[in-house]
Parts: structure tokens; sequence; C-alpha cells
């Protein structure tokens, strides 16, 4: 068939009008890098693109000699070289010999240079984070009197907390001067003693947000006494700001959300918290009670006035226990001496005298037993049951007195 070719064929032909094309041989190309990635083999392969579309390039590993910086995603840069097709794809791409920062990349790259170097010099340490307040009453903001910044704090502020005070430094936030600007408004707030500080503004290029990398400002918040919040741009925007303060919040009014507490809020935890403080405490009154009551049983119970009773009582129940011993005593002691009495008196001389008997004895009281001991002319004295006699023995005689057995 005629005019038919082959992939080979067509792809070969496109590549030599490429070719034979001067102005593709040598050419430069402005664009922003994406889809950087730099391969083991040391190429570097990304695509340039602008607004109106994208452009595939490498630089080859020995090309790389002359890159002065490491390639990144978001850089502005001028690429030097040649656009041929790579037939075996049948795509074309820019092979680049010389690449060069332009605008946005060069002010990156410095932005790069800066936060090494802060951080190095210990500026981003956690160790001078300080806490944000939760309860703050006076918050001072470094921000232009106009612009949407300014209104959103005041908006969120007034939402979430109509009694807190708002202190605005009108600062310049872009241009040359700028830095300056805001370098003195947290100096100035700072010697106010706010409870918070807000340092920023809306979003814009790398260019408008420039003061907040700048070296001044970096310094004064380092330096500033009263915690500092930053909200430079949007979400996506990073500067030295937001590394050097003590907290960043995305946009200014995340930032108003983090430096404002809610009132309506504070207030419905203060009622929770109040009716469970009365819970507890009517609980913990109760519990008290409860103990009071028992601990007063238990001293009730070991009242001294109950062991004196106790002892009392048993003082008591031994003395009558004391008192019927001594009674049977005494009544067992008064039959062993009634008996002993009835047996001494059965053997006392008096009962032999009460029945006519006498006892008698000698002048010198010694009894008489024998007839012997008192001869004639004795005087001797003879006692019966109401009295004495007193006798002089005229004559005695003696009997023989008969014993059992005898």
């Amino acid at each position: 068939m005629a005019g038919v070719y082959s992939v080979t064929q067509v792809n070969s032909y496109i590549k030599n009008m490429f070719t034979q094309d001067f102005l593709l041989r040598r050419l430069s190309v402005k664009g922003e890098v994406s889809n950087c990635k730099y391969h083991g083999s040391g190429h570097i392969y990304f695509t340039l693109k602008d607004s109106g579309g994208t452009l595939s390039a490498v630089m080859f590993a020995g090309q790389r000699r002359g890159l002065k910086f490491r390639l990144a995603e978001g850089q502005q840069v001028v690429v030097k070289g040649t656009v041929d097709v790579y037939e075996r794809d049948g795509r074309y791409q820019l092979y680049a010999s010389e690449i060069e920062l332009d605008g946005r990349g060069a002010l990156y790259l410095e932005y790069e240079r800066r936060l090494r170097e802060f951080e190095e010099m210990g500026m981003f340490a956690e160790c001078y984070k300080r806490p944000i307040p939760k309860y703050a009453r006076t918050v001072g903001i470094v921000t232009a009197p106009t612009g949407a910044a300014i209104r959103d704090i005041m908006n969120i502020s007034m939402r979430r907390n109509p009694y807190v005070q708002l202190i605005l430094y009108p600062a310049l936030v872009q241009g040359e001067n700028a830095k300056y600007s805001i370098a003195r408004g947290i100096r100035a707030l700072d010697s106010m003693k706010p409870d918070v500080m807000i340092v920023g503004r809306g979003g814009g290029s790398i260019e408008d947000l420039w003061a907040f990398n700048e070296e001044e400002v970096a310094r004064a918040i380092f330096a500033c006494s009263t915690p500092v919040i930053s909200a430079v741009g949007h979400e996506t925007d990073t500067t030295i700001a937001d590394y050097v303060a003590d907290l960043r919040a995305p946009t200014p009014s995340a930032a108003a959300e983090l430096a404002v507490f809610d009132f309506e809020r504070f207030e419905a935890d203060l009622t929770a918290m109040e009716r469970k403080l009365e819970r507890e405490m009517q609980a913990a009154v109760r519990t008290s009670r409860d103990r009071l009551e028992h601990r007063k049983l238990m001293l009730d119970r070991y009242h001294p006035q109950h062991r004196i009773n106790e002892k009392r009582q048993r003082l008591a129940d031994l003395e009558d226990a004391l008192n019927r011993r001594m009674e049977d005593r005494l009544a067992e002691n008064k039959n062993r001496l009634a008996v002993r009495s009835e047996r001494l008196w059965g053997l006392s001389p008096l009962k032999k005298l009460s029945g006519g008997y006498g006892f008698i004895t000698d002048e010198n009281g010694r009894r008489l037993t024998s007839v012997r001991q008192a001869p004639p002319q004795t005087a001797v004295t003879v006692r019966i049951s109401d009295g004495r006699i007193r006798a002089l023995v005229t004559e005695n005689e003696e009997m023989t007195v008969w014993k059992n057995g005898n």
C-alpha cells in the first residue's frame, strides 16, 4: 500500500525535522520545576510547566557539573539546552545543558539558606517554645490595619469571646521597610505584656511574604517574652517566622481560633464543672457524715463512761460475792465456834463447879490433886460455882482410888 510508513520511519522523520530546526538546537526555556526525580545513575528527570502547558526535560549526569544548586519542586528556572525526539518512545523532550534559578527560584534558594542558618543558631529549638495560654484576656496583633487578616481575626474573636481585648499594631507587611515595621510592632506589643501575640498577614507570593523570612523579624520573635503565634499566608505557605514562633497557625483565622478561647464553651464547661463539683461535694458530705456516724457509734461503744459503768458493775458483783462469802464464812465460823464452845463448856471446870463440885488450891494458888498436898493446918481455897471459900485443914484421910483395869 502506497504512503504507509512504519512507526520507526515516522519517528525518524520527526527527529530529522527537529535536528534541522536551528531554534530547537539551542534555546532557553523558562518555567516551574515539577515531578523532579534524581535517578540512581545521576541523571535528573523533571518537567517544566507554566500556566499553558508542560515540557519533559532531562539533565544527564555529565552535565550536572555546572549545576550550583539542588533542583527541587516549585523552583522557577531557566533551562538552556536542545529539544529533540526520543525515537523509541516517539516523544520529544528538553535535554538540559545548563540550569539557572530565576525570580522566585532565587528567593527560594535564599529562603533555604536562611532556614539552615537560623536552625544552626538554635532559633527553632523546641526548648525555647512557650505554651500558648488557654484563657487569654489580651491579644496583641501585628499585621496590616486593612485587609482580610485583621478582619478575620476580629470577626472570629468577637464570635468566640467578645470580652477579649485586641491590641493592634498597624504594621507594614510587604515591601522594603516591612521587616522593620513588623519587628518594631513585636517589640512594642511585648512591652505592653499581652497574654499572647499574633504576627502575620494574608496570603500572597513568596515575594509578598518575604518580610517574614527576614532576620530582623525572626530575631524579634525569638527575643519576645510573650508567646507568639505566626499566621502568615495560607496553609501551604511557610516562612521562617513560622519556625521561630511558639506556634504556627495555617491562617490568620486559625490563629484567632488558637489565641481566643470560646467563651460560651468556657461557660458551659464551668457550669458542667460546677455541677460535677456539687455532686462530688454532696457525695463527699454524705460519705463524711456516714463516717462520722460510724465513728460516733464506735466512740460511744468505747467511751470511758461505759468502761467505768462496766467496772462499777463488776465491783458491785464482786462486792455482793464478797459479802456472800463473808456471810457464809461467818456463819460457818459461828457454827464451828458454837461446836467448840460446847466442847469447851463440856470440859470447863465451871460446868463441873455448877454441878456441886469445887476446885481446891493451896495458899499459893496451886491446884491440889492429893490429900498429901494438904496436911492438917494447911490453908486452902475452895472455888465453887458462885465464889470462893477459904478453909483450914483439920484432918485429911487418904482413900484408895480404883482405876479401869485395876
